[in-house]
């Protein structure tokens, strides 16, 4: 069934002449067995051909972070140009509307990535080269850091009440 043909099933590359139009081991549908560099058929495509196999192994771990969503595309722009691929995600604890391009956004990039992706970074002055914790909130820090505000100003209020039952007693 299977004899050397311009056709070609993209997922086994066995060969198939033109008559076939599905593959006998798999059932994808063939292809044009021609060149093997071709032309990227969507954006998508042509991002995707960038990227480099060394940098796609791991768990994805935060890199950097944009204030707002075109701040963060920028980021991850410069990160493909260099083969390492990235992600968005909303930051934890921001709420706006999905479909608002507001609000900081999380840079996620691959384990295997984070120390190129880390470097290129600070390279380019994207980010401080203190680093940012990964539970660190937005604008605030780490969540201990926000207790102890709320805790001092729960203090102060507390002190302010006690002063004014002391000058009206």
């Amino acid at each position: 069934m299977s004899s050397e043909g311009p056709l070609a099933c993209p997922r086994c590359a066995i060969k198939y002449p033109l008559q076939e139009r599905f593959c006998a081991a798999c059932g994808m549908p063939l292809v044009y067995a021609g060149s093997s560099e071709q032309a990227p058929i969507t954006d998508a495509h042509e991002r995707a051909r960038k990227i480099k196999p060394q940098y796609t192994g791991g768990q994805l771990v935060r890199v950097a972070g944009g204030r707002n969503q075109a701040e963060a595309e920028l980021i991850q722009g410069m990160l493909l140009e260099e083969g390492i691929p990235s992600i968005l995600r909303r930051t934890r604890g921001f709420d706006v509307p999905d479909f608002l391009a507001a609000g900081p956004r999380d840079v996620m990039v691959p384990q295997a990535a984070y120390e190129p992706a880390r470097q290129l970074l600070l390279d380019s002055e994207m980010v401080s080269g203190g680093g940012v914790p990964a539970d660190a909130l937005p604008g605030i820090g780490s969540p201990a850091r926000l207790l102890t505000w709320v805790l001092v100003a729960l203090a102060a209020a507390v002190l302010v009440v006690w002063l004014l039952y002391q000058a009206t007693g």
